[in-house]
């Protein structure tokens, strides 16, 4: 039998929380946390199927429980992510409409299964009026309810939302694991398996946007940053502003650069903070992909000259 919804790696996450089912006492809020791409999304399909009634997380395409969730048509599930605007462009975040809807969702009996899931996709994506709303359904739960949070790590997560759910981390994915999920897709790129870093959804971000020339660009400008060009500076900012592929590949690239600084020089340490927290607050001040890009760039390479001189 072939599952529906094969997953590598996270075994232990996924055995964690089949105990806590299996133990009676369920909790209603998880917050499945991990790196973008490493398949929280697909892990969490598996868990809706199996609390929807699939036969387990391993079902087939032929189990209708998970025909329908993979469909997307269980009256038992909502799944909130980013929607488009009246204007037909992608919101920049999961709004306090959605996520009241998603509240008035678990006030409703279940409708084919005992059960009700809820899913966030992700919480780096809902603004604070959402997250707020959100805490009705956390502080109030209705009986045979859960509600599955997706956390990229991109900013923290609010302590009240916290401090009402079980933590599930997904790790990054071994390359021996990531080569096993590209060859499951058809994917035999080399170069593209060793930019996901463990992370095979995001390798297919890299491929399906401009975010392989971001990163070759930004690899470029890193490889010089003692003495940067004007022209690696404009080229790296100009392939950082194609689309959000390319903005994500961007920022990723600086931030695993200044990671593997810190760990011989800790003060970059502080560093990666600063450049996390202009990622994590730029939708909060509407800044534009080119002023994110700016500015994170402006930063690093700031603190790596005033480091540079100390050292």
């Amino acid at each position: 039998m072939t599952a529906a919804l094969p997953m590598i790696g996270h075994q232990i996450a996924e055995a964690r929380f089949l105990k806590a089912r299996a133990s009676g006492r369920l909790h209603h809020g998880w917050i499945i946390q991990g790196p973008s791409g490493v398949g929280k999304a697909l892990f969490v399909k598996r868990l809706a199927a199996l609390m929807l009634g699939a036969s387990d997380t391993d079902a087939s395409e032929d189990d209708p429980v998970m025909q329908k969730v993979m469909s997307g048509s269980h009256p038992d599930l909502k799944w909130l992510k980013l929607e488009l605007n009246d204007k037909g462009k992608l919101r920049q975040d999961i709004t306090v409409d959605q996520v009241r809807e998603m509240n008035k969702f678990f006030s409703l009996r279940p409708a084919l299964a005992g059960w009700r899931v809820g899913v966030i996709d992700a919480l780096d994506e809902t603004n604070r009026s959402g997250l707020n709303a959100l805490l009705k359904t956390l502080e109030e739960p209705p009986a045979n309810s859960i509600l599955f949070l997706l956390s990229h790590g991109r900013q923290p997560v609010i302590p009240t939302i916290r401090s009402r759910c079980q933590l599930l981390r997904l790790n990054a994915l071994s390359d021996d694991e990531t080569e096993q999920v590209f060859k499951l897709l058809g994917v035999q790129d080399k170069t593209l398996k060793a930019l996901a870093a463990g992370r095979p959804g995001y390798g297919l971000q890299l491929r399906d946007s401009s975010g392989l020339n971001a990163v070759q660009a930004t690899r470029n400008l890193l490889r010089s940053l003692d003495k940067p060009t004007a022209g690696l500076v404009a080229e790296a900012l100009k392939t950082a502003i194609v689309d959000d592929g390319s903005l994500n590949a961007f920022s990723d690239s600086l931030m695993q650069w200044v990671a593997d600084r810190a760990e011989t020089f800790p003060a970059y340490g502080k560093v990666w903070f600063e450049l996390h927290g202009v990622r994590a607050s730029a939708s909060d001040l509407k800044l534009t992909p080119l002023q994110t890009a700016t500015k994170m760039m402006t930063i690093l390479q700031d603190r790596h000259r005033l480091l540079s001189q100390a050292a």
